[in-house]
C-alpha cells in the first residue's frame, strides 16, 4: 500500500465530511447528491480493502495482519451505516452522524497508513 492511496483516500473521506458539514451548516437533511459522494468513497474504500489485502499477501514487512485487515474492513462498514442512520434520522443530526463517520473514515485511513509503514505502536 502506497503512501499516496492512502492520503487520497483520505482527502476523499476529508472532502465528504465537508461537504456533509455544509449540508448540517445549512439545515438541510440527508440528500442525493450526498449519498452519492458517500458512494463514490465506499468504491474507493473496497479498493483499497482488495488492494491493501494483496499489497499483505504480497509484502516482506511486518505488518500486524490482523489489525492492518481489521481497519480495512472497518473503513468499509462505517459509511453505509451512515448513509442508512442520515437516511433514517430526518432531522439535520442525521447529517451530523454523517460527518462524524467520515472524519472517522478519514482518521482510520491516517492510521492503516501508520500501520503498514510500522510506525503505529
Amino acid at each position: 500500500m502506497t503512501e499516496p492511496v492512502a492520503w487520497t483516500v483520505a482527502v476523499l473521506a476529508l472532502a465528504v465530511a465537508l461537504f456533509a458539514a455544509w449540508h448540517l451548516w445549512r439545515d438541510e437533511a440527508f440528500s442525493n447528491a450526498l449519498f452519492y459522494a458517500v458512494a463514490v468513497l465506499e468504491v474507493a474504500l473496497v479498493a483499497l480493502l482488495v488492494g491493501g489485502s494483496v499489497a499483505l499477501a504480497r509484502t516482506d514487512r511486518d505488518v500486524d495482519g490482523v489489525l492492518f485487515v481489521s481497519y480495512l474492513i472497518t473503513q468499509v462498514v462505517i459509511p453505509p451505516v451512515a448513509v442508512l442512520w442520515g437516511i433514517a434520522e430526518k432531522s439535520r443530526w442525521g447529517t451530523g452522524v454523517v460527518v462524524v463517520a467520515m472524519l472517522t473514515t478519514a482518521v482510520l485511513c491516517a492510521r492503516l497508513h501508520g500501520i503498514w509503514e510500522n510506525t503505529v505502536v
